[in-house]
């Protein structure tokens, strides 16, 4: 669950969003220091009187500065493809939700057991009790065991909705006419919002 004035994601439950974190911070920190490399460069250029006239001309340089940034974008390019596979890699599932959305709820079926669905709505502002979340809070929870391959398959009745639980690194699209897949498994126990 995210907090006021928190500047990072909140933690991770699953072991894509395990992934998906140090993917940032592996990405986060190249950006950083190409970002302190091109700074220190134009400093060094404003405040400097010495220039050498033939580096520009130079192969060597052309030859870098080209090789270089192909370098960087392989190597944020092969983690950010293996993550991706990982992502839609579906592992025989132990249960599978069917989700639906609607214009103001979404609808849940347990396929691997008959007549077991319900609906969740948002609890109006009004209704709320005390150290309940605006927003957050639906009358009917959905409940999924922990460290078990879980398949949801997501659509949408009426209008595009988007299913997502942060925490676990989900975001699908709820599309009208189209089913889409995602798996997700939690490690440790919780109550996780989306």
């Amino acid at each position: 669950m995210a907090y006021p004035m928190q500047l990072g994601f909140q933690d991770a439950t699953s072991p894509i969003m395990e992934e998906l974190l140090h993917f940032h911070d592996h990405t986060l920190m190249i950006v950083f220091l190409i970002s302190s490399l091109v700074l220190y460069i134009i400093s060094l250029m404003l405040t400097t009187k010495l220039t050498h006239t033939s580096t520009m001309d130079a192969q060597e340089v052309e030859t870098i500065w080209t090789i270089l940034p192909a370098i960087i974008l392989i190597m944020i390019a092969l983690p950010s493809l293996r993550i991706l596979y990982m992502m839609d890699e579906i592992n025989n599932p132990s249960l599978t939700v069917k989700t639906m959305g609607h214009q103001w709820y979404w609808s849940y079926e347990y396929t691997d057991y008959e007549d077991l669905s319900f609906d969740s709505y948002m609890i109006p502002t009004s209704e709320l009790k005390p150290g309940e979340l605006r927003l957050l809070e639906v009358d009917n929870r959905v409940v999924l065991p922990m460290e078990m391959t879980i398949r949801m398959l997501i659509s949408s009745e009426d209008v595009l909705h988007s299913w997502a639980v942060p925490s676990l690194g989900l975001k699908t699209d709820a599309i009208p006419g189209r089913l889409n897949q995602t798996t997700l498994m939690s490690t440790r126990p919780g109550l996780y919002y989306g």
